[in-house]
C-alpha cells in the first residue's frame, strides 16, 4: 500500500476526528485473522467475542505479527511519529442476529496514558454496515474535553458504561468498510457501535499505537500488551516479542520466522 494525498488525509483527520484507508491489508493475511478469531474462541470458550482483547495479545506470535505490520505502522506514524509502541488490542466480533452493542464513548476516557497522545487503528477483518453494526461517530467531536462515565447495566453492551453525555445521533457517521480496510479515530471522538441485526459476522481489531513519549500509567509493568514496534523505546517498559510453538500457537504464514 501506497499512502497517498498525506496532507489531506491529516486535514481530514484534524477536522473531523477520524479518517479512512481503504485496501490496507491484503486478503490472505485478512483470512489469516478471521481463522484467528475461530481459533482464539475455540481456545477460550468462556470469552464472548466482543471480549478477544488486551491481555491475549503479547503472548500470541500471530497477534503481533498482525499488528507490526509495516502498512499498519506507515500508517499509524502519520499520526503519532516514528517511535512507536503497541498499548492495546481488541477483537471485537459480533456473531449473526446478535452481538452487543457498543454504547457511545471517548477511548481516551478508559485509558491509563499521560499525555493522551494515541491513535486507534480499526481493522476491517469482515465488511463492516449499518445492518452488521459498523462504527458510529460524531464528526468533530474529538474537539471536546474527556467526559465522565456512567455504568449502563440496564443493557447488555460490550464496555458495560458510556459516556455521561447527551449524543444528537442525527450527526452520526456510519463507517462502512471492506475487508482489509482500516478507520483511524483520535481518543476523544465521540463513537459507537449498534448490535448487528444480520446474518453476517461484524468483526474488527482495535489496534491502539502510542509513540513511546507517551507514558503508560499503569501500575503493571510492563503493561500486558505494550510492544515496542518501531523506532526508541522512550519511557516504558515492554513484553518481549513471543516465540512461535507449534501446536500451541496458531499456524500462520511465515511462522517459521517467529520461532
Amino acid at each position: 500500500m501506497v499512502i497517498t494525498d498525506v496532507d489531506r488525509t491529516l486535514q481530514d483527520y484534524d477536522r473531523d476526528g477520524y479518517t479512512i484507508f481503504r485496501n490496507v491489508l491484503d486478503r490472505d493475511l485478512i483470512s489469516e485473522a478471521s481463522d484467528h478469531v475461530a481459533w482464539l474462541q475455540a481456545r477460550h470458550p468462556d470469552r464472548l467475542g466482543e471480549d478477544l482483547a488486551t491481555e491475549l495479545v503479547a503472548g500470541d506470535p500471530f497477534w503481533v505479527r498482525l499488528v507490526s505490520d509495516e502498512r499498519l505502522l506507515d500508517i499509524a506514524e502519520l499520526f503519532v511519529g516514528p517511535d512507536i509502541a503497541l498499548f492495546a488490542s481488541h477483537y471485537i466480533s459480533k456473531p449473526p442476529f446478535s452481538g452487543m452493542p457498543v454504547l457511545w464513548h471517548q477511548d481516551g476516557a478508559y485509558w491509563p496514558l499521560e499525555p493522551m497522545r494515541v491513535v486507534t487503528l480499526w481493522l476491517a477483518v469482515d465488511e463492516s454496515t449499518p445492518e452488521n453494526g459498523c462504527v458510529r461517530v460524531i464528526p468533530g467531536s474529538h474537539k471536546e474535553d474527556l467526559h465522565a462515565l456512567r455504568q449502563r447495566d440496564d443493557i447488555d453492551n460490550v464496555l458495560g458504561s458510556e459516556s455521561a453525555v447527551t449524543v444528537d445521533e442525527s450527526q452520526a457517521a456510519d463507517l462502512v468498510l471492506a475487508p482489509g480496510d482500516v478507520e483511524v479515530h483520535h481518543p476523544n471522538i465521540l463513537h459507537a457501535s449498534n448490535a448487528n441485526t444480520s446474518p453476517r459476522r461484524r468483526c474488527g481489531l482495535t489496534i491502539r499505537y502510542i509513540p513511546t513519549s507517551t507514558r503508560i500509567t499503569s501500575e503493571q509493568q510492563p503493561f500486558v500488551s505494550a510492544l515496542l514496534l518501531r523506532g526508541a523505546p522512550g519511557v516504558n517498559v515492554y513484553q518481549p516479542f513471543p516465540t512461535y510453538v507449534e501446536g500451541e500457537h496458531m499456524p500462520f504464514a511465515g511462522a517459521d520466522k517467529w520461532a
